[in-house]
């Protein structure tokens, strides 16, 4: 793998509000994500883990600090060659999709933008690659399951060939029978074209199945990285990540199904 970093951030920090309504929510986030490697965030709601994946987005622009792709600085703000190079799938594929645009219209709205040439062939290229097929092309999101949105957002997220993929808890959205399936086909794609994943998730077995390093954030602030293979061995060095660990691996279905009775 590749040592030079494709992602680079030094010094992060993100305040909404004004004067007394202040509430910063990032403070000094340090993280560097090599050429194609796959990097987990972990931690709690409200830990700052999406926050981070909006601010590389251009979805959130007040922040201060720096932050480069490639390493070429970002602006605050969206601009093309930025949109070339990252795209972000999201958590929830079904609320990330207009609901009145069929599949084709999906696929085809970031080649126009860009205006970019040869659509179909590159919409029946992409459906292909993401399980999919050309037949798809007339369907609409109600149309299709959860684990085939979530293939036509991750179709439209690389129809403009990026080199970095912003991954908000892809799969916790689908049913468990469909996230394996999810998770392998990021894997694949990740695997054939070269891509570097910044990945945001609350399940372990998830970072332990794709993640190369993970880092650990709470209350807007890094808190350690490391392997994933030290994940579970004697790597962590704070005790939030050990109560992260130990919670992941006493996790019951049936005792969460007791506690929401309560």
């Amino acid at each position: 793998m590749p040592n030079e970093n494709m992602i680079h951030i030094q010094g992060l920090n993100l305040t909404f509000g004004h004067g007394s309504k202040t509430n910063q929510v990032l403070y000094d986030v340090d993280l560097s994500v090599r050429q194609g490697e796959i990097f987990g965030l972990v931690g709690e709601s409200g830990s700052g883990k999406t926050t981070v994946l909006k601010c590389l987005a251009g979805l959130l622009t007040q922040w201060q600090g720096e932050m480069a792709i490639d390493g070429k600085p970002l602006s605050h703000g969206i601009n093309r060659p930025q949109c070339r190079q990252v795209q972000m799938v999201f958590q929830d594929p079904y609320g990330s999709l207009h609901p009145r645009h069929n599949v084709e219209s999906i696929l085809e709205e970031p080649l126009a933008i860009h205006h970019i040439d040869n659509r179909d062939d590159r919409i029946d290229s992409m459906l292909v690659k993401v399980g999919l097929s050309p037949a798809f092309r007339d369907r609409f999101p109600h149309q299709l399951s959860g684990g085939q949105r979530q293939r036509v957002a991750i179709a439209r997220a690389l129809i403009l060939e990026p080199r970095v993929l912003l991954l908000d808890e892809p799969t916790s959205a689908l049913d468990v029978s469909v996230q394996a399936e999810i998770l392998n086909l990021l894997a694949e794609l990740q695997q054939r074209e070269g891509l570097t994943y910044l990945m945001v998730t609350h399940d372990l077995g998830v970072i332990a199945h794709l993640c190369h390093r993970v880092a650990v954030m709470q209350h807007g602030r890094i808190l350690e990285t490391l392997a994933t293979d030290d994940l579970l061995g004697q790597g962590p060095q704070t005790e939030y990540t050990r109560v992260l660990i130990d919670a992941s691996q006493h996790y019951s279905r049936e005792l969460a199904q007791q506690v929401a009775g309560q």
